[in-house]
């Protein structure tokens, strides 16, 4: 009988893992040690060929002809001692506790060593983690450290919730620089440039002596010329611009804005662009539901990127008008399918509520809507017999219509918008609209 001769492998079970954990319990144990690291007072005997597997750092240090790779003990400087020892087990084990109080000690000490996993899990965990109150100490934490995609989603929370963030002590304990920054970016999300200008004067305010002399350079980042000509008289008068000739330059760059609107096109700057703001609420109004006029109202929010249903008008319409006035919905006119209205409601978003409001002197539909500087303008649509030229206004401080002048060709199904405060005219119709 001939001996067999094929060849066999063999493949132990769980090999590495029966290797790191003997190797675990020589580190417990101290025993075949070649290397301690000294942080602080702690010393932590432990295997430079673990290490060097481990840690990217240590491979350098210990395979190249440097003077550490010949030492017996390694001074760690700057390193918290019990985020070390933290790490060294992780060498050993795959092992490692997040916890709040210790993620940042792990978190830059894991970037010295370069343990690319563990930094990618640190950073995951602070990104579960962020808040309006915390958010722009870990931008700045994630920024020191180099953490570029964790600094890239503090940064963008910061932007996304700064109404919050500004409510907190992180932002009023920020260097001027760190201001600067946030003050650029066209990210920010807030409902009006106001907001913005009165944060920076929070924040001059709780340090007054020292921070008074970077007004001027951080005013120079809020966009003035989106203000309104009140505010902008108001800080004029401010006791903190005053003074302070460059604030005074801006205020007026700003003021002209308004005065000439004729030259608008020539005062463009970065201070005229608006933010890219998600603050508000797109409303969806009426529409045609089957062979009939919807009442349903919907909203979109882009934050959370999904439509809702809020209300349902209280009677079938087509071809109405609607405006935003004083944070209300207004829907006006348009026809029921059998006849022509002048019946006007109005939604109010926060109480959820409806209310009838005195109607126009014309019965009108396919009518333009739009509010200019605090009036709101119904124009031109169909009566049920004739083309309309003329247009009614509703005095909000009065609550009546009053016909205004008229148009001078009559219109239906007319768009209207507002420009350089002048309300424009299309022939078309558009029921969407921002609610801020």
């Amino acid at each position: 009988m001939e001996p067999c001769t094929s060849d066999e492998f063999f493949q132990a079970l769980n090999h590495a893992e029966q290797t790191f954990k003997k190797m675990e319990n020589y580190l417990r144990h101290k025993q075949l040690c070649d290397v301690v690291l000294v942080a602080g007072d702690r010393r932590i005997p432990a295997h430079r060929l673990v290490l060097s597997s481990v840690s990217d750092y240590f491979a350098a240090m210990f395979t190249n002809d440097v003077r550490e790779a010949r030492q017996e003990e390694i001074k760690m400087e700057g390193v918290e001692p019990n985020a070390l020892w933290a790490l060294v087990q992780y060498a050993y084990t795959g092992r490692l506790e997040l916890k709040e109080d210790n993620i940042e000690c792990l978190l830059s000490t894991a970037c010295l060593l370069q343990l690319s996993q563990v930094v990618e899990a640190c950073c995951k965990f602070l990104m579960k983690q962020l808040h309006p109150s915390n958010c722009l100490g870990i931008r700045s934490f994630a920024d020191a450290q180099g953490c570029t995609d964790l600094h890239k989603v503090a940064h963008n929370y910061t932007m996304e919730n700064f109404m919050e963030v500004i409510r907190n002590q992180e932002f009023l304990l920020l260097p001027a620089t760190e201001i600067a920054k946030l003050l650029a970016s066209d990210d920010m999300n807030i409902p009006n440039e106001e907001t913005i200008l009165n944060a920076l004067l929070t924040w001059v305010r709780h340090d007054l002596e020292q921070r008074r002399k970077d007004l001027s350079k951080l005013l120079a980042y809020i966009r003035l010329p989106l203000l309104a000509p009140q505010f902008l008289a108001d800080m004029e008068n401010n006791a903190l611009f005053r003074d302070d000739i460059e604030c005074q330059k801006l205020i007026m760059e700003a003021m002209k804005y308004h005065l000439l609107p004729e030259r608008r096109p020539m005062l463009q700057s970065p201070r005229t662009k608006p933010r890219k703001s998600t603050v508000g609420v797109l409303f969806a109004v009426g529409g045609m539901d089957a062979t009939k006029g919807a009442t349903s109202i919907e909203k979109y929010e882009l934050r959370t990127n999904m439509w809702t249903p809020v209300a349902n008008m209280n009677g079938r319409r087509l071809q109405f008008g609607v405006a935003v006035l004083d944070d209300k919905l207004y829907v006006v006119g348009g026809r029921d399918g059998l006849k022509t209205l002048n019946t006007v409601e109005c939604y109010n978003p926060r109480t959820k509520t409806w209310s009838v409001m005195p109607p126009m002197s014309t019965h009108r539909h396919g009518l333009g809507v739009a509010v200019l500087e605090g009036p709101m303008y119904a124009v031109g649509g169909h009566d049920g017999w004739s083309y309309l030229n003329t247009v009614e206004r509703w005095d909000p401080q009065a609550r009546q219509w009053n016909f205004v002048a008229s148009m001078s060709t009559p219109r239906s199904t007319v768009g209207v918008a507002i420009l350089n405060g002048k309300y424009v005219k299309a022939t078309f119709n558009f029921y969407l609209i921002i609610l801020m």
